[in-house]
């Protein structure tokens, strides 16, 4: 007697382990290309943002990614790209201290809608600004990839999360 409502009760609960809670009735979602508003333009940042966060999609849901009509939009702008000192580091001789270490900051504003039919609203979100750093020592010429390939995957796990976690 206790097994068919045990049963009941399980097919009614879906277990979700990435977190993602994304309606049956939304099968795809059109990831515009971010544009690079910040004031300082490293050339291939748009593409990277935008692709990693086209991969985290596709990589924890079923969606499909489409250009044009979906069942959903993300778009926005990279608004920010700053590299600023975190710590000085005096120096020996009579030369001017250093950056002991650096902390490089992206910031993008996003925006979210559900477009399908009888969508619910309450995960659209507009303009809203997402913002991780790193920080690093030395030049910032070798490792810059490497740091916007760590940002961008923070920055998407947030943007993600907000779009398609119901906490």
């Amino acid at each position: 007697m206790l097994a068919f409502p045990l049963i009941f009760l399980l097919q009614a609960c879906q277990v979700r382990l990435n977190g993602a809670s994304i309606p049956d009735e939304l099968k795809t979602i059109n990831v515009k290309f971010f544009e690079n508003d910040a004031q300082l333009v490293v050339s291939n940042l748009s593409q990277s943002f935008t692709e990693a966060l086209k991969d985290r999609i596709r990589s924890q849901t079923k969606l499909g990614i489409v250009r044009g009509e979906a069942g959903a939009i993300m778009e926005g702008t990279i608004t920010g790209y700053t590299i600023a000192p975190v710590s000085i580091q005096a120096t020996s001789d009579n030369r001017a201290p250093v950056a002991g270490q650096t902390r490089l900051t992206i910031t993008v504003n996003v925006t979210y809608t559900a477009t399908y039919p009888n969508a619910d609203k309450k995960n659209d979100f507009t303009n809203v600004p997402f913002s991780r750093y790193k920080d690093f020592t030395g030049d910032i010429a070798s490792q810059e990839q490497t740091l916007i390939q760590d940002i961008n995957k923070q920055l998407t796990e947030d943007i993600f999360n907000k779009a398609f976690a119901n906490w």
